[in-house]
């Protein structure tokens, strides 16, 4: 096969070798019959990707005793890059249970068909054919137990290519407070290769979009702030939400209407030094001043008055503390 057969000349680099061999003569592809299987299982699994056209068939040989797959062999109706992905995940479900080769990803597709570790095997718009390869494992793995392939999706995936769920997505943006795409690929490789899922206009029509998750969380963020802001500027009403500036104000505004004014016809008075939050109580630690250093009840009646004052306006937990 000539290489401007199949992909324009100067993309043929962003091709691995391995990617290019399996091209042009790929080592599973074929069928298996039910006159090979004997008594083991036949499956056969069809799988097409919309958004190019491309198809693959999937043949698997189950030994139902062990679940094992015995042989797996493929036929790809589609492009080169598609007929080596396709190449390369038959021949990672072999000698794997049914269960194992569920685990296998269009990832593990990619990274088995690459010749350095570090180089991808083809271009990011390519990428999608080792989800196609993906796709059709579970395809096959649902005809295998009856079930619904979509039961084996536990997360809503955003980038397909990657593998990367809106719930990862929205962990990692909000941990990290990540603004661009960029980032998101840089920290996730979400978007990073077809780019579908970035923004609308891509090859594959998506329900949610990386700039879209972006632009909700920043709002969600924005909200929080404002939120915590008002919190903190005029808490919710409570005496544990107010910050400490408002705490003081709230007893100082309690001692001076309902507690200093009888102090003072007494020639005292009290000054109020500190507020410590310890476990769940609010210790306030005042000193008296005047008459009431002397008075024999400033530890006993004229303690617990000014407590029992706090408590009850305040509806908080509070210990008044001579110093």
């Amino acid at each position: 096969m000539a290489r401007n057969d199949l992909i324009g000349g100067a993309l043929w680099e962003e091709y691995s070798q391995e990617v290019q061999r399996r091209m042009d003569n790929p080592f599973n592809m074929g069928e298996i019959t039910e006159s090979e299987v004997g008594s083991d299982r036949l499956i056969i699994a069809d799988f097409g990707a919309e958004s190019c056209g491309d198809a693959v068939r999937l043949y698997w040989q189950i030994d139902p005793k062990t679940d094992v797959i015995k042989k797996s062999k493929f036929k790809s109706f589609g492009c080169g890059t598609a007929i080596a992905s396709s190449d390369m995940m038959a021949e990672l479900c072999m000698e794997k249970t049914v269960d194992d080769a569920l685990k296998i990803t269009n990832i593990d597709v990619e990274k088995a068909l690459r010749d350095e570790d570090e180089i991808p095997a083809v271009p990011g718009q390519k990428m999608h054919c080792s989800v196609m390869a993906y796709d059709v494992i579970k395809k096959a793995a649902s005809l295998y137990k009856n079930v619904d392939m979509d039961s084996f999706e536990t997360e809503y995936i955003v980038c397909e290519c990657a593998r990367v769920s809106q719930d990862t997505l929205r962990e990692v943006i909000k941990l990290n407070k990540l603004t661009t795409v960029e980032e998101i690929t840089d920290y996730t490789k979400a978007g990073g290769f077809c780019k579908s899922c970035i923004k609308p206009g891509g090859h594959e029509t998506k329900d949610l979009y990386l700039v879209d998750m972006l632009a909700d969380i920043k709002e969600e963020i924005n909200a929080e702030e404002r939120t915590r802001k008002i919190i903190e500027a005029k808490g919710d009403g409570t005496f544990n939400s107010m910050s400490l500036v408002q705490k003081i104000k709230s007893v100082e505004s309690i001692l001076e209407q309902y507690i200093r004014p009888t102090l003072k016809a007494d020639g005292g008075n009290v000054e109020l030094i500190d507020i410590q939050p310890v476990d769940d109580v609010f210790e306030v630690l005042i000193k008296y001043q005047g008459e009431c250093i002397s008075c024999s009840m400033n530890t006993t009646t004229t303690l617990a008055g000014i407590e029992d004052m706090l408590k009850f306006k305040l509806k908080a937990q509070i210990k008044v503390i001579v110093t």
